[in-house]
C-alpha cells in the first residue's frame, strides 16, 4: 500500500510555500526524512489534550531536529486544539516539548484551533518574517 503524502503549494504574503503534509501515525514516521532536504521550515502539529502522548511528540520532535538536512530549519510548534477546555497551555506544551533547551534555532509556539481556524494567521506571519529577516 503506497503512503500519499500531500504536497501542495501556498502563497501567503508573497511569498510561495510548498508545504508537505506528512501526517503523524507511527507506521509512516520512517518516511519523513525522505523529505527534509532543502527545507527551510518545520511545522510541528501536537494536540494539547493529548497530555499521554506529548512525551512521544518531544522524542519525535528531538530525533527530527538532529536530522542535518534541518539543522538550519526554523520551527513552528501549532499547540493544536486551544478551543477545548482540557487543553496544556503553550507554556506548559513548549516545556514538555523541550522547546527552551533548543538553542541554535529559531522557534515559536502558538495557540491554534484547526476546527475554528484560529492562531494561523499569527503563526504564518511570524514564520514569514523569520524567513525573510535570514535572506
Amino acid at each position: 500500500m503506497a503512503i500519499g503524502f500531500n504536497v501542495e503549494t501556498v502563497t501567503y504574503k508573497n511569498l510561495k510555500f510548498q508545504v508537505w503534509d506528512l501526517g503523524g501515525q507511527t507506521s509512516i514516521r520512517p518516511y519523513w526524512r525522505c523529505y527534509y532536504s532543502n527545507t527551510d521550515a518545520v511545522i510541528y502539529v501536537v494536540d494539547s489534550c493529548d497530555r499521554d502522548r506529548i512525551g512521544t511528540s518531544k522524542s519525535e520532535l528531538v530525533a527530527m531536529l538532529e536530522e542535518e538536512e534541518l539543522k538550519k530549519a526554523i520551527l513552528v510548534v501549532f499547540a493544536n486544539k486551544q478551543d477545548m477546555e482540557q487543553a496544556m497551555t503553550p507554556t506548559e506544551m513548549a516545556n514538555a516539548l523541550g522547546l527552551p533547551a533548543l538553542k541554535d534555532r529559531k522557534w515559536q509556539i502558538f495557540k491554534t484551533s484547526a476546527t475554528k481556524g484560529t492562531g494561523l494567521d499569527e503563526a504564518m506571519e511570524w514564520l514569514v518574517e523569520a524567513l525573510k529577516s535570514r535572506q
